[in-house]
């Protein structure tokens, strides 16, 4: 059956919803009972700062860190403990004393109460304490750079997959296009085989085209419906949630590679490990003062009561106060202390390597992203003249078509040219963007 060209706009109406024609700019939703919401990027960005779990959890090991960084933490405060103790006895006694005396008793009841409070400072650990403290300060700062981190992996996880929906209603948007070009020339073999001049071969050569880009059509909103998913589990939102994107894509044409390199310090993982070789020189400094002598100030108040019912000692109470200086000279441990520092050491010498090899990662990823980067720029002018020129070709493609100018073939051809230029276009422009935001990741310049 030939579908003719009212019914035909009036089906492509209802299915594909509304879309523009004009640059690169695509509105495409679809008829759902919930409410569409239009996100923009920066409303992408900020619902996904809010609701990332991610990053929910990198916030509260920045917190935890916060919290253990305190001196009390590193053992440089003073210690108070109190320390209670109530024993109940029953003891069958039997005492002889020097004078002669005898003292057998069976089940004579007896009591012993011990209360103490004691308080120490650490004097002297070979600066143990210290090191601890600044390793700690070392923990809260790389937490932070963790949280930069996974905040700019965030941000471009959110940049690609926003713009990959674009991209995506992009393709539905040449489509679009091109059902209207196979639209129009089913109208004219229509009318032409209204006048005896087409057979019914070419109508339905037609037709199965047209039929072909529907199918596309719809293939292609389902890789749309996916893509917007994605950003949806990326802000922690309904999966069913209706969103509309709005935008294009714009690339930022202005992107160096020198200065890209010369900020790549500021990169949160290379801080992050250059952060970790001070942490292992930390470790090594805590492992070397345990090699010094231990120097502890203490007090305490004592407070002891013995009670028996029977015996020579019926009642023995004592309490007071009490002060010492404690001294703690390691010696000897069988060279324990000696192989750790040395272990140490080594994880110093790695840590510095590890930092040297992701430095050289990163640079020479900064340097393939650039390369890329200029290229698609490069290609983009061409291919946005060819795109354009394309366009020119199919609507005088079917000027001809409908005035015999051209066969049905040249309609094809120039249909063809037309889809890949558009597909071209926009896969230039979205490998472009995702090279500017991948270099901007590198020098935490994405907000």
């Amino acid at each position: 059956m030939i579908i003719n060209r009212v019914h035909l706009k009036y089906m492509c109406k209802n299915y594909f919803g509304v879309f523009l024609l004009s640059g690169l700019t695509v509105i495409s939703g679809y008829s759902q009972g919930n409410v569409t919401q239009k996100i923009s990027l920066g409303d992408a960005v900020s619902m996904g700062l809010k609701n990332n779990l991610e990053i929910q959890i990198a916030k509260n090991e920045v917190e935890a860190a916060d919290i253990l960084n305190h001196y009390g933490v590193a053992g440089g405060l003073p210690t108070v403990a109190i320390a209670a103790s109530n024993t109940e006895q029953i003891n069958n006694i039997n005492q002889r004393l020097s004078n002669g005396t005898v003292i057998e008793r069976k089940g004579a009841a007896g009591n012993n109460t011990a209360i103490s409070l004691g308080a120490g400072i650490l004097l002297y650990n070979g600066k143990r304490v210290v090191a601890t403290k600044n390793r700690l300060e070392q923990l809260h700062l790389q937490s932070k750079e963790s949280l930069n981190s996974e905040i700019q992996n965030l941000i471009a996880q959110i940049n690609n997959t926003y713009y990959d929906i674009v991209r995506q209603q992009s393709y539905v948007k040449t489509i679009d296009q091109s059902i209207i070009a196979s639209e129009k020339r089913l109208e004219i073999l229509e009318a032409r085989r209204s006048a005896g001049l087409a057979n019914n071969t070419d109508m339905f050569q037609a037709q199965i085209d047209l039929n072909a880009l529907i199918q596309n059509r719809k293939s292609q909103d389902l890789v749309v419906g996916v893509a917007k998913t994605e950003l949806l589990r990326l802000l922690n939102m309904d999966p069913q949630q209706s969103i509309a994107v709005e935008d294009t894509i714009v690339v930022d044409k202005q992107v160096e590679l020198p200065d890209i390199l010369d900020q790549l310090r500021s990169n949160p993982d290379l801080r992050s490990a250059n952060q970790q070789v001070r942490i292992q020189e930390l470790v090594a400094l805590e492992i070397k003062a345990l090699r010094y002598p231990t120097v502890r100030f203490n007090l305490g108040y004592n407070y002891s009561r013995n009670q028996s019912a029977a015996g020579f000692n019926l009642l023995n109470q004592s309490n007071g106060p009490n002060a010492n200086i404690s001294l703690n000279i390691p010696i000897y441990n069988g060279s324990a202390f000696k192989r750790q520092q040395h272990v140490a050491e080594i994880d110093v010498s790695n840590a510095r390597i590890q930092y040297q090899s992701l430095e050289r990662d990163y640079s020479s990823q900064a340097v393939k992203t650039y390369q890329s980067y200029r290229n698609a720029l490069e290609q983009l002018a061409l291919e946005t003249k060819n795109y354009e020129i394309s366009s020119q070709l199919l609507d005088l493609t079917l000027q001809r078509f409908e005035l015999i100018q051209a066969t049905i073939i040249d309609l094809r051809e120039a249909q063809k040219s037309f889809e890949e230029a558009g597909y071209r276009l926009v896969n230039l422009s979205f490998a472009a963007k995702v090279a500017e935001i991948e270099m901007k990741r590198m020098v935490s310049l994405l907000e």
